[in-house]
């Protein structure tokens, strides 16, 4: 089966540019950089989550859904743009929050407000699970919702945070199509992708997508901004042998292709770290482009420090893939992170 013959529906600008970051390099030396610009996905404020939701609203339309659930973070981009892709098709939406709900409404929850979500629902005691793919607490109150919506006569359909993991799969394998075809008009061929990896369904379509059209040749690196590196390779082979199996693919994928590092979360889940402010100010001062504190500044301290330390040869091209979420810079709790130089 071939990926084309999944239902989609187009809700962001596709293909996202890919940019040259010379004054980067400059600085820290080392390989060709290029920066991946899901951020300038378009609806919403853009970022990776829109290419996703365009198989999961596929889905939602067909069941004939008036009302879209789903669950993330206070702070969370994919509630933002399931919220915004739910407007654009004329959708309700309904968002769970792990989490306290802030004194102030600040960031991503502020653009929840202006976009008109209809409920927001905050519970449990923190922002992301910290090993599993569920969240009973999240779980429990969707069901409730659900229960409630159905009795008034209403089709709720529920989109997992981060989308179906094998949606991301789809998305993020078409989007190494895209870099591919972007690099040879360049003269270029990729020879490493570096993601943020959260809920994972980014890089294992990324890991899908460089066997299904490089033979495996671009490799693929997440760096964790939450759970450890075990936990997140043994997911990401689960998830990409499911979608080779939907896709009904003879190939596999080696466990050593899927390489995540996790020594740069730092504390915890969107708690600010040192390298993630230098990662920040470092790509906005030589490049103006911003990154978020959240994923992105993260997986850029990981990318850094991985040239500093000599992973990569000076005639490698590394594509770092900008996942979005640039309105987490202007929460309350990740501001303070950027109040001094």
């Amino acid at each position: 089966m071939q990926i084309g013959q999944f239902e989609r529906i187009r809700l962001g600008d596709f293909p996202t540019p890919l940019e040259e970051m010379p004054r980067l390099r400059k600085k820290l030396g080392g390989p060709r950089l290029l920066i991946k610009r899901d951020d300038l996905s378009g609806l919403g404020l853009g970022g990776n989550k829109l290419r996703k939701l365009e198989f999961a609203m596929a889905d939602a339309l067909a069941q004939d859904a008036t009302v879209v659930i789903t669950i993330g973070g206070p702070q969370s981009n994919h509630a933002r743009l399931t919220a915004a892709a739910a407007n654009r098709l004329g959708l309700r939406s309904i968002l769970v929050l792990r989490g306290d709900e802030p004194a102030e409404t600040t960031g991503n929850l502020l653009i929840n407000r202006i976009l008109g979500v209809e409920e927001v629902h905050f519970v449990g005691g923190g922002g992301f699970p910290s090993r599993g793919e569920r969240d009973e607490v999240a779980d429990r109150k969707v069901d409730e919702i659900v229960a409630r919506l159905r009795e008034a006569g209403e089709r709720p359909f529920v989109i997992p945070n981060g989308c179906r993991a094998l949606h991301g799969a789809l998305a993020y394998a078409g989007c190494i199509r895209e870099v591919i075809a972007q690099c040879a008009e360049l003269g270029i061929a990729a020879d490493a992708v570096v993601t943020a990896v959260g809920t994972t369904g980014t890089q294992t379509g990324l890991v899908l997508g460089s066997a299904l059209y490089a033979g495996g040749e671009i490799d693929v690196i997440g760096i964790s901004v939450a759970n450890d590196r075990q936990t997140l390779i043994d997911r990401i082979a689960r998830q990409a042998d499911e979608a080779l199996s939907v896709l009904e693919r003879s190939i596999s994928i080696p466990r050593d292709a899927i390489r995540v590092f996790d020594e740069y979360v730092g504390s915890g889940y969107g708690r600010p770290t040192d390298a993630m402010r230098e990662a920040v100010r470092l790509t906005a001062r030589t490049e103006g482009i911003l990154l978020d504190p959240v994923y992105t500044g993260k997986a850029m301290a990981g990318l850094i420090d991985r040239i500093r330390a000599g992973d990569f040869a000076d005639e490698d091209a590394v594509v770092f893939l900008h996942t979005g979420g640039v309105p987490g810079l202007f929460a309350a709790e990740q501001a303070a992170a950027f109040q001094q130089d």
